[in-house]
């Protein structure tokens, strides 16, 4: 028998730019690294507003350095990546409720959809600069990672349940009991210890906790496929 799997946990938010790196990352690694990937998708407003932050386009120096970071990183990590050109209406204004209610309703009742059904709703904002927020938008997302149209609707009819709203609750509350104060965290758990990383750039340091090898942003594996 071989050595258990650790578990590591990726709180994230579909609003959240450098949460769609550090979420590509973890999904290139899981099937490398001896590690149980589970995806908690997460409200950054509640964790924003709980932790007392406040999102970077709002200080104009941490916006225009972020805009140059994002331009930097679509080609390090080879994400195609890039600025909505609203920004302000699309973090601030808009938001992510309504697509994180169904991210929380796609982890329930079709958890093996989630990776999929995540990556299009941030292509959909963070690469195509398209709507998140409007019940044709997600489901849209929804049937490109391959839901049916049935299963999609029927989805986007829970995303205003107990269910699904105490669920995202709960998941971005554990998330600011964990200590986040913006998204994505990592938290991995090992040998018996709880850490929580923030950010998309410190997987070398989850490598180093976990015992395993960092390879960079795209392993070699992942490399020839891409």
């Amino acid at each position: 028998m071989g050595p258990l799997l650790r578990t590591v946990e990726l709180f994230y938010d579909v609003l959240s730019p450098y949460s769609w790196l550090g979420f590509e990352v973890l999904c290139r690694y899981q099937n490398i690294w001896n590690i149980s990937l589970q995806l908690r998708p997460s409200l950054i407003g509640g964790i924003m507003r709980d932790s007392g932050n406040k999102p970077p386009g709002l200080l104009p120096r941490k916006g225009q350095y972020m805009a140059n970071d994002i331009k930097l990183l679509r080609h390090h990590f080879q994400i195609p990546i890039q600025f909505p050109k609203d920004f302000f209406s699309v973090i601030i204004e808009k938001g992510s409720l309504s697509a994180m209610r169904f991210l929380t309703a796609v982890s329930l009742e079709h958890p093996e959809m989630l990776e999929k059904v995540s990556r299009e709703l941030w292509m959909r904002v963070w690469s195509r600069d398209e709507d998140i927020t409007q019940p044709q938008s997600i489901l849209a997302a929804a049937e490109k990672a391959g839901m049916s149209a049935e299963q999609a609707q029927g989805l986007l009819e829970k995303i205003s349940t107990p269910k699904v709203k105490n669920q995202l609750k709960e998941t971005t509350e554990a998330a600011c009991r964990y200590g986040a104060f913006g998204l994505p965290i990592t938290v991995a758990h090992v040998d018996g210890q709880t850490h929580m990383i923030f950010g998309s750039d410190r997987m070398e340091l989850l490598a180093y906790l976990l015992g395993e090898k960092w390879m960079g942003p795209v392993p070699p594996a992942v490399n020839a496929r891409l």
